[in-house]
């Protein structure tokens, strides 16, 4: 008997590609290493005796580099992390063992998504502006949609558009980075979704010249509430395909002990 998910992609769906993508000199977080690709065998290196040949590439990055998404090891609160377990009992032998990104489930789930650059009548938010939790409602009241248990939360700020074409300014040294601020966080986890992500290097509200300091919604989200966060998203294709509400699908690398993973988030409708 065929699946009601499977008959609904067999009369035709659309796939939206949220991921930015991965090359030497894109812009990267000051707080991680940049990405590195080096080609370790080339064609005509080697040869086979049909005529066969073939390449092959080292890849040197972090785990937080690029579109990826954080694990629950990736920030703590006074020595705690998620759960109240202390960073001592699950970080043992050079790795976490408990935490980690290979303990994320891969999500299939309800995605909505908020445009607040649309909210605000604006291409791109100004720099270093705060997302508060009354731009979500009134984007989610906009669109019509009751944010429910288990969702994933795409937040469009237009910030990433400048990912490929201005990384200085995506990065927000002088400018700061728009971003969520701490009352959205606090209502992100009121409403028990299961991961949120944006088009920023740090999701949350960063204010010109403030750096990545102190980042409070990290522990709202992943400290408090166990909400994976995703960044560096690309989210200009699905603004201008309209999107609202979506089929969310994310899978993280099972790096085990990793504190995030990059990854390929896609929108289906």
């Amino acid at each position: 008997m065929t699946s009601p998910l499977v008959s609904a992609i067999s009369k035709g769906s659309t796939i939206i590609d949220l991921a930015q993508p991965l090359y030497a000199g894109m812009p990267v977080s000051p707080n991680h290493p940049e990405f590195r690709l080096s080609y370790l065998r080339r064609h005509g290196d080697m040869v086979r005796s049909d005529g066969g040949s073939a390449a092959n590439e080292m890849i040197v990055t972090g785990g937080h580099v690029g579109t990826h998404v954080d694990a629950l090891a990736h920030v703590s609160q006074d020595g705690k992390l998620h759960g109240n377990v202390s960073v001592s009992d699950c970080f043992q032998n050079g790795k976490f063992v408990s935490h980690g990104i290979d303990q994320m489930q891969p999500v299939v789930s309800r995605g909505i998504f908020l445009d607040i650059a649309k909210l605000k009548g604006v291409d791109v938010l100004p720099g270093g502006y705060a997302i508060t939790k009354a731009d979500l409602e009134n984007q989610a009241a906009a669109i019509s949609v009751e944010i429910q248990p288990g969702d994933a939360i795409i937040i469009r700020s237009g910030w990433g558009s400048y990912f490929a074409k201005d990384g200085k300014t995506y990065i927000g040294h002088d400018s700061g980075v728009p971003g969520i601020d701490v009352t959205a966080g606090e209502w992100l986890a009121s409403k028990k979704i299961t991961v949120t992500g944006s088009d920023t290097t740090a999701f949350e509200h960063i204010a010109p010249g403030a750096g990545h300091s102190t980042l409070p919604v990290h522990r709202v989200l992943l400290v408090d509430a166990g909400i994976h966060i995703i960044e560096h998203m690309y989210l200009e294709p699905a603004h201008k395909a309209g999107l609202t509400e979506f089929l969310f699908i994310l899978a993280p690398l099972k790096i085990v002990g990793g504190t995030g993973s990059p990854v390929r988030p896609l929108a289906v409708i």
